[in-house]
């Protein structure tokens, strides 16, 4: 379809659209022509991808001043899906009306997603892979491996990149990860540091959240695109959440345990290359003296994250003295760590301002603010004059950096707590001290300051008045648009009394009386024998969904349901889900026919279509209050 919004030729892939569709572009326009941000909410359903995608790509062809489409999702399969849709756009235009204008969109996901190198994309985790890329890649190892050949490994796929130069870019298209991928196969060269390359160069880039909202990565990969970019933040009900985490960090008595064997282990190292390489730790102690910022020694490039810190708060200025020296700066993470192991020796929770906390901080180890908010940099700046790769061994020291670095960098909109134990088990002693951000606007400021257009939109937004005050902006455009539903294709039922007709509720005081468990999984019994196929229940929290689901293990309910269909489990894990979610799909596919326990507002329930058989039925226990 093609079609003028007041003077905007828009490019719509099909051929009929709902009128909250077009009430859309048209309050986007609006946004747009205003140069401003808006905050849009309409249903899950009514294909708000594909709108924003239209109306935004369209007005990019109209408009050539405006900048890059930056569309930020929370979960892979939600780029996925947008990348798709974008194809299907880019083909309709060229096929259908002939319109051939060359533009390049791709996704950007971690080194986890993207490697294609044998070994190295066999790690489990996140950290181990970029740790494991790290030991392939390091600048001082590739510097090594050209008089040394045979006692370093290196990443063939980085080198041929690196080879190639300038002369490594994409063709114009649009690419998903697996399209990256393949095409980092065919032409040897890593599909990571290609897509972080030609960020610069794309018209479109669909990434995560934490891309654009976390300073330590943020700094990396967004800081060099302009103002003119129209940057989405879709499913956004959850923003004021990713900014909060984004902010917050939290130790345990392990990460600290692991914290103080890395000062052992660095200042080992600094006595090796004391003996060995004495000019190395002298040339940084003169960079410190004149200001790491200034003299490039924080490293801004792939191998690193940036500092936690929001940039207009980070001080561009000399090192202190106490904490120049390797040495020096060893016996101050010693005594930093220390006292945090000493904090966590608590009875009962505690809670105060970062105020209160750096008092105690200081009277306790002479350690003051200043020389706290250059803990990160000095870590960093350090590991890279040590040459030490292996930076997933070093993780709980760099945690230990990161809260340093924003207690004492900010003073209001945080707070300290300290819990002796996990709620959910009290008999069980496992402390944590958490630095929590307390104002989810701190982290998306920078974002509105930025960009000249930010679109925050979701299917649930309400109460959307809500989300300026939260977030501290002032949006151009407000919107709520309702779902216009052309024929009965729902049959919705509450259920407020179980077989037994006593009442059944997820309210707090009721939700663990053995009777409502009981009551719920009889339900689910009977619905799974009768419903075929695919089956989705949402509960209200990942907490809520243990405990219902191993009282229904004891009660026998959960063998009772099994008897009908399979059952798959969400978990925080991403790669169990994904396996999870693989094999849900698998069994309704072969007739088997399955039963998916989910949260609401979790990663399943956005970006994931339970379409025909996959969703006959979808039960809710309980409603989800943010």
């Amino acid at each position: 379809m093609k079609f003028n919004l007041e003077d905007l030729t828009v490019y719509f892939p099909y051929e009929r659209m709902y009128p909250e569709q077009y009430t859309y572009m048209l309050e986007l326009k609006h946004s747009l022509d205003a140069k401003g941000h808006c905050l849009l909410e309409m249903p899950t359903g009514t294909g708000k991808t594909v709108t924003l995608l239209s109306l935004i790509t369209s007005y990019q062809l109209q408009h050539p001043e405006v900048g890059k489409l930056v569309y930020c999702t929370r979960t892979v399969p939600e780029m996925e899906k947008v990348l798709e849709e974008m194809q299907n756009l880019i083909r309709f235009r060229k096929e259908e009306l002939g319109v051939d204008v060359p533009i390049l969109a791709l996704g950007l996901s971690s080194r986890k997603n993207m490697c294609i190198h044998e070994v190295v994309k066999e790690e489990g985790s996140r950290e181990s892979v970029d740790a494991r890329c790290r030991k392939l890649t390091a600048s001082w190892v590739r510097e090594r491996a050209v008089d040394n050949p045979q006692d370093f490994e290196l990443c063939s796929f980085y080198e041929q990149y690196e080879q190639k130069g300038a002369e490594a870019i994409l063709p114009p298209g649009v690419y998903t990860l697996e399209d990256l991928k393949n095409f980092g196969e065919e032409k040897g060269w890593c599909p990571y540091f290609l897509a972080r390359h030609m960020i610069s160069y794309a018209n479109v880039i669909v990434y995560n959240y934490q891309y654009m909202l976390d300073p330590k990565v943020s700094q990396l990969v967004s800081k060099e695109l302009e103002r003119e970019c129209v940057v989405v933040f879709d499913e956004a009900h959850n923003i004021d959440n990713v900014c909060i985490e984004a902010l917050s960090v939290n130790l345990r008595q392990q990460t600290l345990d692991n914290a103080s064997r890395s000062i052992t282990r660095l200042r080992t190292k600094i006595d090796e290359a004391k003996a060995t390489d004495a000019q190395r730790l002298a040339d940084e102690y003169r960079r410190l003296v004149t200001g790491l910022a200034q003299q490039g020694a924080i490293p801004r490039g792939e191998e690193w994250l940036s500092n936690p810190a929001l940039p207009r708060d980070i001080l561009e200025e000399a090192v202190p003295g106490n904490i120049r020296r390797a040495e020096h700066f060893m016996a101050f993470l010693r005594r930093f760590v220390e006292h945090l192991k000493d904090r966590l020796n608590v009875q009962q929770f505690e809670s105060e301002n970062p105020t209160s906390f750096l008092d105690k901080l200081k009277d306790a180890c002479q350690i003051d603010s200043k020389s706290l908010r250059f803990c990160y940099d000095r870590l960093q700046s350090l590991m890279k004059t040590l040459e030490i790769i292996d930076t997933d061994d070093y993780y709980g020291l760099q945690l230990v950096a990161d809260f340093g670095t924003l207690v004492g960098t900010y003073a209001r909109g945080f707070a300290i707590i300290i819990e002796p134990y996990d709620e959910r088990l009290p008999s069980v002693p496992d402390p944590v001290i958490q630095l929590c951000c307390l104002d989810s606007s701190l982290a998306v400021r920078p974002v509105f300051e930025k960009f000249q257009s930010v679109v925050i939109t979701s299917g649930t937004l309400s109460p959307i008045d809500l989300y300026p005050k939260i977030l501290n902006f002032h949006p151009v455009v407000i919107q709520s648009l309702n779902m216009s539903l052309v024929r009965d294709c729902i049959c919705p039922v509450i259920l407020t009394k179980g077989a037994d007709q006593m009442p059944v509720s997820s309210a707090f005081e009721m939700r663990n009386d053995p009777g409502v468990v009981r009551n719920y999984g009889k339900l689910l019994v009977d619905l799974s024998a009768v419903v075929p196929d695919g089956i989705v229940c949402f509960f209200v929290s990942y907490l809520y969904m243990d405990k219902i689901v191993s009282q229904w293990n004891d009660m026998g309910i959960l063998r009772d349901i099994m008897q009908n269909k399979l059952v798959f489990i969400e978990t925080q894990d991403v790669v169990e889900t994904t396996l999870a979610l693989d094999n849900y799909r698998r069994a309704c596919d072969c007739g088997r026919g399955a039963i998916f326990f989910s949260v609401a507002r979790g990663k399943v329930a956005e970006g994931i279509d339970f379409d025909r058989h996959y969703g006959r039925c979808v039960v809710m226990f309980g409603v989800p209050y943010q």
